[in-house]
């Protein structure tokens, strides 16, 4: 931070206070942003998160709901400091522009006003929350088939938004104009200008406690310690060259072609340096990332084998170095569309651990089942107006050395929940048939993967469909030889004569009244050899319906038999299936 040239002593106590309430301003923005939320990927989803930056557009502090945006935010607002020289109290400024920004894409909308203190610039308080609809092709505008940017609906530039705290209703109209969801958007986009409007308030009000000097001090401070608690750690590992590599399905548009995410980590000292430039060529398909992102998902990953607790802010990514190559997937060239990035930084992030597994073997963990949007919009027949019905859905997390994988869930960076079936049947005409976990979908392994889910959903009435998703195809890998998760898929009318599989990326596909589609989610990676297993283990997943009977067999050497109502472990026929297996994982 500029404006911490000048030396303050910083006291230990106030330190921690000025820590502690700074994480309690932005846990405060969001809770504003999640309950004024107009769309349900906001209020029910929380796609979004908030952030305190200083003057200079570092991160300050940020309560983690989505990691990413650790990269996005100081992105976005050194485009607005890049784009106006005359920053007044009262201002606020728009900007979804990837390229000219940090979005990770168009959708994510960041929402940033300045903060003053006696005249003087402090900081910025922002949001960044994903958008229903901002036009494009396709309903969402994520066309998992998209071949530039401007096939990804609006870009905004930064803008200024307010002036003297007054909208620029121009702005609003604009975008309304672009969208089939106009209410939702602006209501979205006012939520986060009011929580932004909160967090100016409270940061004011904790300078004005502690004093200009100190507070700046502090903050500076804040970052400094967190570059130095991470090389500290960074500092206990051993030296070396790490190498590892991950695939995506495909782009999109190019099917049938994998992605390659290759990773070189060298470390040395309190120094580390990841090179991704054997990764490959930027995509045709919306599969590229940006470099901010990158350095977000290193982040992420350090973040998680060092401290899942540290506290967040631009001074964890000054521990370490990035080489990406100019027209790669991980820094392509403008208009490379890059809307469905999240697979890629899955692979990015799943790589990572990979290469870092021989540092920490202890916090070593097999992949997990990356991330996916559905999405359904259509015209309401009773209301005549737009929808766009946007889902995201999780499934099972990676086996870890020391647990089983988390079914169900949301892993790595996307962090986002899955929306309640009692709120999607009453907002949008679909209802939900079947909600439940994948049996035998986990990884085998001493310690199993997570489950994928299945959803299945009969649509109400006629609406365009798309799917951005991954690892339909190439199934998530194990760690120390555990098995690999379950594939997942997308099928229109499964079991059905009109059975129709739809690959990982498909972009509006045209869904009738009544027709009935079911996403299957892929299940985590195992840790280690399934032969392993506890057998009270896999008696206890095939009780809960984790595991098939004929499942504890295959993938674990476990024998289990009927006992009345009751299954049970039959101990010999389970160490003479055992006394057999060759691992070939």
């Amino acid at each position: 931070m500029a404006a911490a040239q000048k030396k303050t002593s910083v006291d230990a106590v106030e330190l921690e206070i000025i820590r502690a309430s700074l994480d309690g301003i932005v846990q405060e923005m969001q809770n504003s942003l999640f309950r004024t939320g107009f769309s349900t990927i906001i209020r029910e989803s929380q796609d979004a998160s908030c952030a305190l930056m200083g003057p200079d557009g570092e991160v300050i502090a940020q309560h983690v709901v989505l990691p990413l945006h650790i990269g996005a935010f100081p992105a976005c607002c050194a485009a607005v400091i890049r784009t106006y020289d005359d920053i007044e109290e009262g201002d606020a400024f728009l900007i979804n522009h990837p390229y000219e920004g940090g979005s990770p894409h168009a959708p994510d909308m960041a929402v940033i006003t300045p903060a003053f203190f006696n005249g003087e610039l402090m900081g910025f308080c922002g949001s960044i929350a994903h958008k229903s609809d901002i036009g494009g092709p396709v309903p969402g505008s994520c066309s998992g088939q998209a071949k530039e940017t401007f096939n990804e609906g609006l870009h905004l530039p930064a803008v200024r938004y307010q002036r003297a705290f007054r909208r620029n209703v121009e702005i609003e109209r604009i975008i309304a104009a672009n969208s089939r969801t106009p209410e939702l958007v602006l209501g979205d986009i006012r939520g986060q200008l009011g929580s932004s409007r909160l967090g100016e308030q409270r940061l004011i009000e904790l300078i004005t406690k502690f004093g200009r000097d100190e507070s700046v001090a502090c903050f500076a401070r804040l970052l400094e310690l967190a570059e130095l608690r991470m090389r500290a750690a960074i500092a206990e590992w051993k030296d070396g060259r790490y190498e590892a590599e991950r695939f995506v399905d495909d782009d999109g548009v190019d099917t049938g072609k994998p992605v390659r995410i290759h990773v070189v980590v060298e470390k040395k000292g309190d120094k580390l340096h990841f090179d991704f430039t054997g990764s490959a060529d930027q995509t045709k398909g919306p599969a590229n990332i940006r470099p901010p992102l990158v350095k977000a998902a290193i982040g992420y990953v350090l973040i998680s084998l060092v401290d899942p607790h540290i506290f967040i802010n631009s001074g964890l990514l000054r521990a370490f170095t990035i080489d990406v190559r100019d027209g790669s997937v991980m820094n392509p060239r403008f208009p490379a569309p890059v809307n469905t990035y999240n697979p890629t930084v899955h692979a990015l992030v799943e790589a990572l651990y990979g290469a870092l597994t021989d540092i920490v073997p202890d916090l070593a963990r097999a992949d997990g089942c990356g991330s996916r949007s559905i999405i359904l919009g259509g015209r309401n027949n009773y209301t005549g107006k737009g929808y766009v019905q946007y889902e995201i859905l999780g499934g099972g997390g990676g086996a870890r050395a020391q647990k089983d994988g988390q079914s169900g869930t949301s892993v790595n960076q996307s962090n986002a929940k899955i929306a309640p079936i009692e709120i999607i049947e009453s907002e949008f005409p679909t209802r939900v048939l079947r909600f439940e976990l994948i049996p035998d979908s986990g990884g085998a392994g001493k310690f199993r993967g997570g489950l994928g889910i299945r959803r299945e959903y009969v649509n109400l009435e006629d609406a365009r469909f798309s799917i951005r998703s991954t690892k339909h195809i190439i199934a998530p890998m194990g760690a120390a030889h555990g098995g690999k998760g379950r594939t997942g898929d997308i099928i229109i009318n499964p079991e059905t004569d009109e059975a129709k599989q739809l690959p990982t990326r498909y972009a509006d596909y045209p869904l009738k009244a009544n027709d009935r589609f079911r996403l299957d989610t892929p299940g985590g990676g195992g840790f280690a050899d399934g032969f392993e297993r506890d057998p009270a283990h896999v008696l206890r997943d095939v009780r809960e319906g984790y595991v098939t009977i004929a499942g504890a067999l295959r993938d674990y050497g476990v024998v289990i038999v009927t006992r009345g109502e009751d299954v049970a472990v039959d101990d010999d026929a389970t160490q003479a299936a055992r006394a057999s297996h060759v691992n070939v994982n």
